[in-house]
This record gives C-alpha cells, sequence and structure tokens, in this order.
C-alpha cells in the first residue's frame, strides 16, 4: 500500500491532484533487511536518510535534557561502551534519568540478562542464530583485535543490522557493548 501511493504521488497520472501534495515519512530499522529480500522491500523506494552515530557534545547536550549531570569521564565512560548509537544512548540516559540505575551499574550488567540492553541483544542474537552465515562472520568481527574484511554482502547486511562499523572495505564491532556480549556468546553463534 505504502509503494503504490508513493508511485502514485511521484509518478501517478490519475488525474487527481491531491496525489502531489501527498509526502510519506517512514521510519524503520535496517533490521528488517535481514528477513527481507533487499530488492523487493517496501523500504527501498525514496531518499534514505540513515542517522548517524552522537558525537560526545550531542551525547552531553541530551544527557542534559534528562536533568542529567555527566562528568567528562562519565561521558567517556558511555561514549566508550555505546559508540555513540542514538538508542542505546537513549535507553542509558533515561534509565539514569529515572534512578534506575547508576552509570556504574549500567556498565556492570550490560552485557548480562540484568541489563537494560538485553532485549536488544537478544533479538540481534536470534537474527544471527537465525541466519547462520551472518553469525559465521560476525563472530570473526567479535573475536578479532584489528579490523577485518568479510565479503561484501554479509558486510553490508551486519553493518545494516548496526552491529559492525565500515572502515573502507574493513569491519568492527560498532560498540564495546556488542564486542564484549556477542564474544561472551561467542557458544550461541
Amino acid at each position: 500500500m505504502l509503494r503504490s501511493w508513493y508511485e502514485e504521488a511521484a509518478y501517478g497520472d490519475s488525474g487527481n491532484p491531491l496525489w502531489q501534495n501527498l509526502r510519506l515519512v517512514i521510519v524503520h530499522s535496517t533490521e528488517v533487511y535481514i528477513p527481507l529480500d533487499i530488492n523487493k522491500s517496501p523500504f527501498n523506494v525514496g531518499l534514505a536518510i540513515e542517522l548517524h552515530t552522537f558525537t560526545p557534545p550531542q551525547v552531553h547536550a541530551l544527557s542534559q535534557r534528562f536533568g542529567l549531570s555527566l562528568s567528562d569521564s562519565d561521558l567517556s565512560a558511555l561514549i566508550h561502551l555505546v559508540a555513540g548509537h542514538p538508542y542505546l544512548v537513549q535507553q542509558a540516559l533515561y534509565h539514569m534519568a529515572q534512578q534506575n540505575l547508576t552509570l556504574e551499574q549500567l556498565i556492570q550488567t550490560a552485557t548480562t540478562d540484568a541489563g537494560i540492553y538485553r532485549n536488544h541483544l537478544h533479538r540481534h542474537l536470534r537474527n544471527l542464530q537465525e541466519h547462520p552465515p551472518l553469525a559465521t562472520a560476525y563472530h570473526q568481527v567479535v573475536q578479532a583485535s584489528a579490523p577485518i574484511e568479510l565479503e561484501p554482502l554479509p558486510a553490508f547486511k551486519l553493518h545494516s543490522m548496526g552491529l559492525v562499523a565500515l572502515q573502507g572495505n574493513q569491519v568492527v564491532p560498532s560498540c564495546e557493548l556488542y564486542r564484549r556480549y556477542f564474544s561472551d556468546h561467542a557458544a550461541a553463534l
């Protein structure tokens, strides 16, 4: 339905001028690239805008909006753990602002089933388990001590999932949280 609306607004000649006024904004996670064929996806229309990782000043500003006063060392520790990943940063700041936990507790429990990221990490683990070639590729990434080169398709899919960061043709885990969690759960991959 969304694709047909998009095409009618962009190319349609139904004679109805109202279609020319239609603008669609669709927000989605690129994790959908795993179960969907990217050549037939309903999300490959229009202009894609990728949300980049937050910079330290952006994380600092967001923390202030949550009413937190993080020291430079706390800010560095959080950024080291999640590498500015927007969702992971937001979750950390939200839970700290609700006084559910301190930054130290968050860091200690981040990769455990008691941590705030457990559902997020379990979803990634389940996606990898359902796609053994990706699991094998990602296992190589988290076990490597330096950037490694993967085949283009697994690299693209892992990057689309947010699990790796690209460095030229090589990849590394996108954040320390993922490196630690998937290293600890290597047997499950």
